[in-house]
C-alpha cells in the first residue's frame, strides 16, 4: 500500500462534512470504502463507471474523487483527463486507486491529473488519515 503526497498539502485537514466521490467498478472495494468514509464522517457519493463518475463530480463538486484505474470502458486516467480539462472541476483533486501497481503506474497517473495515488489492498488503518491531505480545510 503505498500513497504519493504532493508537496504544500496539509498534513491533516478538516474531513468533517467533506463529500467524496468514489468510482469504483468492484462492488467488495466499494463497500469497504464506503465503510471507512462513513466511519470518517465523510459525505459519500458513488459511482460505478468512469462517465457516471464525471457527471456526478460536474453535478455535485465534490471535495475528493477516488478514482478506480481500472474501470470498464472509459479508464480511471482518460476520466480525471475530462474532469482536469473543465474549468468548473479542474481544482477538484483526484486520488487514484488501483491494485495493478505496476512499474510507471504512478507516473502515468500524474501525467493524467491526479494528485495522489493509493494501491489496493487499501489499508484500514492509514486510508481515512491518507485522504484528508486532499481535503480543503
Amino acid at each position: 500500500m503505498g500513497l504519493m503526497i504532493p508537496d504544500g498539502r496539509k498534513e491533516w485537514g478538516k474531513i468533517m462534512d467533506s463529500t467524496v466521490l468514489v468510482v469504483e467498478d468492484n462492488e467488495l472495494n466499494m463497500k469497504l470504502i464506503q465503510h471507512l468514509l462513513t466511519v470518517g464522517k465523510y459525505q459519500i457519493l458513488k459511482a460505478g463507471s468512469a462517465e457516471e463518475g464525471i457527471e456526478l463530480a460536474r453535478a455535485n463538486r465534490p471535495s475528493l474523487i477516488l478514482m478506480d484505474i481500472q474501470l470498464p470502458g472509459m479508464d480511471g486516467l482518460d476520466a480525471t483527463r475530462v474532469i482536469k480539462s473543465d474549468p468548473s472541476m479542474r481544482k477538484i483533486p483526484v486520488v487514484a486507486l488501483t491494485s495493478f501497481a505496476m512499474a510507471g503506474d504512478e507516473q502515468k497517473a500524474m501525467e493524467a491529473g491526479c494528485e495522489g495515488y493509493i494501491t489496493k489492498p487499501i489499508s484500514t488503518r492509514t486510508f481515512l488519515q491518507e485522504l484528508s491531505v486532499f481535503i480543503e480545510a
